[in-house]
């Protein structure tokens, strides 16, 4: 029935017929094999013969299943080819035969005209390879290595995490993988840190066909090292990146990578290790590329990793949903093939990070607690809808991210270090969230109305705020960590001055000027190697200032700087505290006002609690009243106790802007002086120089004048 439905004539049909094939879970392999075939196998007639089922069942059984399939993905419509890809993820674990004859159809879906089914191919693809189902063949690879040049970043991305699962059988296939992976880094630099990773993970599986080639470029890379070629060849720069996997490949032959490779790499340690932050930290990093530098050989089994498992998890995949066009409630999992040739799922939040043994100078990666593990999954979930973000798909990312806060709401832990990066990582949330709305402003095919403008001016806004808050509500961020806030800092403005529409493009270029600064700083004090981004946006700040002409601030310049921007991971790691208060008005509400003179002070009662900060923070109490009117009370830190985790006191405010009625209301908070930031250049006596990020809810005080409460 549902076969006959895939033919139907209303296209809504043959789509809902598709998406209910893929939801079967027992069927016969040969009715599987029948759905690919507009002919009736041999192997369905044999059975016929045999008497297996009546003539006049089998003849209508196979007039229905032959070749459904291939119907769905020839379809005019592309929704229905999209569904029919769909479909096959499922019957494809059924069987490995169905599979690989699958797999023949979905090479030839590679070139259809819509991204959304090419997409849904890929990811179909990538299913298949998850439960080992994936057997590409030489026939295949130029078809399918074709995709890492599509000018979609979600088409790339997809291939890309489809080639950390292949496992290839030959260096013919592995070198073709390889020179494809170059030809990507070259066309899109954007997506090196990506291609990084897979060269990684490719290199771990492969250790034989790393060696060779390594071995026959070592001259190329050398000439590299002597300045005559440079690390900035992508080539090159891909070559240090597989050679550094080798060590750690899955099998027990000893390595013979050069010693100096190793060293060679340590000059890419940033940008590597922006690569390699599902696996090891940058410290991690530097201490494995310094033992292998002096070592002569050097093999896995050097590594203190349990028997029987991978020092690396085979893959980092993500399986959509059925939703369309949707990469949200991904399931991250790693495949290891058991002894006996079954398969395992599993889960990437238990794997447990590299552990270097003693031999490694007593190096050990930090291993994170039960709750930071999946804290850092969720915050790897967030870079992998990057590509989403950047291709528009609004309404699909602001589903995942809303998914992911759900997930985040389910954490338990009483650990203070815990509930500060639990609070981090829901500000990150937001973060994320306000540029994914701005983002779409910036698309080629983005009309804005009239009021378009001032709506993007106020979520430029809000993101400004969230990044505020990042920056100094949390102590005990690492300088990388940082550099990673500061660069969104960066891309905040660099949107600003992308529109020529949006106004205060002089304080835009100071605060870009000051981030800057800062970053400078932090790169030579920490030694990271800065992200394309931060490097193009660097170039142009020093042109801008150089030049001091019109030209230097011409806002389709900041707009080719968008072009080298991709989200990196955020890896949290050790404690995170948050700055924040709790603020009570005790005995106050709307029954229960407090008594006031008009036109005369009146003192305001609060119950505060602070958490985490120090005296040199500067902390006001902020009053306003419905007109607007503001008025701002400092709370000096010195007179209430010492820099305690947690300080509780009570403070009487005096509010000194009565009005002239009856009763009033004050909403009340406490904000603290964000000393990053400029000098405001307009201030009211007796307020805050500088912006003001909020540690607490408004609380609403009511008044009454005497004789009326």
């Amino acid at each position: 029935m549902l076969c006959s439905m895939g033919r139907d004539m209303s296209m809504e049909v043959r789509v809902e017929a598709f998406d209910a094939l893929g939801k079967i879970n027992v069927v016969s392999e040969d009715i599987l094999l029948q759905t690919l075939s507009k002919r009736v196998l041999a192997i369905t007639k044999e059975k016929r013969s045999l008497g297996q089922c009546p003539a006049e069942q089998f003849e209508i059984l196979a007039s229905n299943v032959a070749g459904v399939l291939v119907h769905g993905l020839e379809d005019e419509f592309y929704e229905v080819r999209k569904s029919a890809c769909h479909s096959l993820r499922a019957l494809t674990i059924i069987s490995a035969e169905f599979a690989g004859e699958a797999l023949n159809l979905l090479m030839d879906v590679l070139n259809d005209d819509s991204m959304f089914v090419r997409l849904e191919a890929l990811e179909t693809m990538l299913h298949m390879a998850t439960f080992g189902h994936l057997n590409v063949q030489g026939t295949h690879m130029h078809m399918f290595l074709g995709t890492l040049l599509d000018s979609n970043l979600l088409i790339r991305s997809a291939t890309r995490k489809i080639l950390k699962l292949v496992k290839l059988s030959n260096i013919e296939l592995f070198r073709l993988s390889f020179d494809s992976l170059i030809e990507n880094l070259e066309k899109h630099p954007q997506d090196e840190a990506d291609i990084f990773s897979v060269l990684f993970h490719t290199g771990c599986n492969h250790g034989k066909f790393v060696v060779s080639i390594i071995n026959e470029a070592s001259e190329e890379i050398d000439q590299a090292s002597e300045g005559k070629l440079g690390f900035d060849s992508a080539r090159v720069a891909a070559l240090l990146v597989l050679a550094i996997s080798a060590p750690l490949s899955h099998g027990e032959h000893v390595c013979s990578i050069p010693p100096r490779i190793f060293s060679y790499a340590v000059t890419l340690l940033g940008r590597i290790s922006r690569a390699l932050t599902d696996i090891m930290d940058q410290n991690a990093l530097l201490a494995y590329l310094s033992q292998c530098s002096i070592s002569t050989t050097f093999s896995a089994t050097d590594l203190n990793i349990r028997r029987g498992e991978p020092c690396l998890p085979v893959a980092n995949i993500e399986i959509p949903n059925d939703t369309s066009n949707e990469i949200d409630g991904s399931t991250r999992t790693s495949l290891q093939q058991e002894k006996d040739g079954a398969s395992k799922l599993q889960s990437w939040t238990m794997r447990e990070p590299l552990e270097l043994a003693a031999p490694l100078g007593g190096f050990q990666v930090e291993v994170h607690d039960e709750v930071m593990k999946p804290i850092n999954l969720i915050l790897a979930k967030v870079k992998d809808i990057w590509p989403s973000i950047h291709s528009g798909f609004t309404n699909e990312v602001l589903r995942t991210l809303r998914n992911l806060k759900e997930e985040l709401a389910t954490f338990t832990s009483d650990s203070v270090g815990t509930i500060g990066a639990v609070a981090f990582t829901l500000q990150y949330l937001q973060v994320i969230k306000q540029l994914a709305k701005v983002w779409e402003h910036f698309l080629p095919a983005k009309k804005l109305c009239s009021s378009g403008l001032g709506e993007l001016d106020l979520i430029l806004g809000k993101l400004d705020m969230r990044l505020r808050e990042l920056r100094s509500r949390f102590t005990g961020l690492s300088m990388e960590q940082e550099l990673q806030i500061l660069e969104l800092v960066l891309l905040t403005c660099t949107l600003r001055l992308c529109k020529v529409e949006i106004c205060c493009h002089f304080a835009t270029l100071k605060k870009l000027s000051t981030t800057v600064s800062r970053v400078e700083s932090i790169l030579k004090s920490a030694t990271i190697e800065p992200t394309i981004f931060i490097s193009e946006v660097g170039k142009l700040l020093c042109l801008n200032e150089t030049s001091r002409s019109e030209a230097s601030c011409n806002p389709f310049k900041f707009k080719e700087l968008l072009k080298h921007f991709s989200l990196s991971q955020f890896v949290l790691c050790g404690r995170l505290n948050q700055i924040k208060a709790e603020l009570t008005i005790p005995d106050n509400d709307s029954e229960n006002p407090l008594p006031f003179v008009s036109r005369l002070p009146v003192g305001i009662p609060c119950d505060i609690t602070l958490h985490n900060t120090s005296n040199e923070n500067k902390l006001w109490l902020r009053m306003s009243m419905d007109d607007e009117s503001t008025q701002f009370v400092f709370l000096d830190l010195n007179l209430f106790g010492s820099s305690d985790e947690v300080r509780k006191f009570t403070y009487v405010a005096p509010f000194y802007k009565t009005p002239n009625a009856i009763s009033f209301t004050l909403r009340v908070c406490i904000g603290m002086e964000c000393l990053f930031e400029g000098v405001l250049s307009v201030k009211k006596y007796g307020g805050p120089e500088r912006e003001l990020t909020y540690l607490c809810q408004e609380k609403e005080v009511h008044l009454s004048m005497i004789g009326e409460h």
